[in-house]
């Protein structure tokens, strides 16, 4: 195991401009750490990188078959979208069946994030909703597993509520340690996030990869969840995303998540492991890098796919190519 960290240069002409440093671990389903850089003891809060996980209650309630909904809903409840015009609809269909609406919604209003998109609202003299919010997806699955177990949904997002209680026990089954002992914060979307040692994060994506010390039932919604986000990219993230573009090109390999503040999560079914990474200073354009440049180094990113992931250009505002992020030699060599 490494303790140097992850870097990540920003260059511009032949300098490099800005470091980007951070943690990762590379873990199997038991919890042994195959590779690690930096401090993967540290406890970060996840923010919306374990949307997989959280969406394990809602494939497990029954309420998709309960709903009629489909692969297109559970790779939305794990999503962090663009607010796109099918985002937000297939969002207010959802809720529609479910027999609630987005004045259901407790995760707040924001614009949406896709600057074409945005401009269509101008256009239209239209105002953003809670269907726009990035997280409205998790949220709605949230609100369908409240529905399908017949619980109040009013302050579903609340530590206490049975929805907020259920996510922690199946982190506690996947990450091998009482998530009810972890200390939280309150994510961006007003759920709570826990406090996670990086390296029981990297074992809680491990077993959802490979599921196989799980129960049966953990393993079956493990197992929906990964088809999901590869038959669905674009409901995981929208168009030219990192997460849709690698989860839509490594079908059955690869399914990965991003997070706010630059943390990224990966599962990789065919190998039988979990990745968890964090930049320390919440650059998410390095921890984009970071995770390309981690599974090439494992082996499972296509060859045709490694320039544009590892080195992304970096253009002035007039388009000139200017620089690049790339892995730092000091890193993996």
């Amino acid at each position: 195991m490494s303790t140097s960290p992850v870097v990540i240069e920003v260059t511009r002409g032949p300098v490099v401009e800005s470091r980007h440093e951070g943690a990762a671990a590379i873990v199997k389903p038991d919890g042994t750490v195959v590779e690690s850089w930096g401090d993967i003891d540290a406890r970060i809060l996840p923010r919306s990188a374990n949307k997989p996980i959280q969406a394990m209650a809602f494939v497990e309630s029954g309420a998709v078959e309960k709903f009629g909904l489909g692969d297109e809903h559970i790779a939305l409840a794990c999503a962090s979208h663009n607010g796109e015009k099918r985002h937000v609809e297939t969002v207010r269909a959802w809720l529609n069946r479910v027999g609630l609406s987005e004045a259901d919604l407790e995760c707040g209003t924001h614009p949406p994030r896709l600057p074409a998109t945005l401009e269509a609202l101008i256009r239209e003299n239209a105002q953003p909703t809670p269907a726009f919010n990035n997280c409205s997806g998790k949220h709605s699955g949230f609100l369908s597993t409240a529905v399908a177990y017949g619980e109040p949904t009013r302050g579903y997002i609340k530590y206490d509520h049975p929805v907020q209680r259920r996510l922690r026990a199946v982190m506690t089954d996947l990450c091998g340690s009482n998530a009810d002992d972890f200390a939280y914060g309150t994510d961006g979307c007003g759920i709570p996030t826990l406090a996670t040692p990086l390296k029981l994060l990297a074992r809680a994506m491990a077993n959802m990869a490979e599921p196989s010390r799980l129960s049966n039932r953990h393993a079956e919604a493990a197992g929906r969840i990964r088809k999901a986000m590869n038959a669905e990219p674009f409901m995981v993230a929208g168009t030219g995303r990192f997460c849709t573009r690698v989860n839509g090109a490594l079908p059955g390999v690869v399914q990965v998540k991003t997070g706010a503040e630059a943390v990224f999560c990966g599962m990789l079914p065919t190998l039988g492991l979990g990745i968890a990474l964090k930049m320390w200073d919440g650059a998410g354009r390095a921890s984009e890098v970071a995770m390309a440049t981690l599974l090439a180094h494992l082996g499972v990113l296509p060859a045709e796919r490694r320039e544009e992931l590892l080195h992304p250009p970096v253009k002035n505002v007039v388009g000139l190519l200017v620089g690049e992020l790339r892995p730092a030699r000091s890193w993996l060599g």
